[in-house]
């Protein structure tokens, strides 16, 4: 059996909430090994003046504990 430690990102992009999501998976890869899943649990955004000016995804980033060894 596996443990699986899930951790919260939030990635941000001033192109689209998409990219947003992919810069939260993007980033936790540089320091998290062997991902194994991305849930995208909340949008938002920065507005001023009528447009939105940053995009926002908090993503929650799967991976497995692994024994040490």
């Amino acid at each position: 059996m596996t443990a699986v430690k899930i951790i919260k990102v939030l990635g941000t992009s001033e192109e689209s909430w998409q990219d947003a999501a992919e810069e939260a998976f993007r980033q936790a890869s540089k320091t998290v090994d062997d991902i194994s899943g991305v849930e995208v649990e909340d949008w938002t955004a920065n507005v001023e003046n009528g447009e939105i000016t940053e995009y926002h995804a908090t993503a929650e980033i799967a991976f497995p504990v692994h024994d040490e060894q």
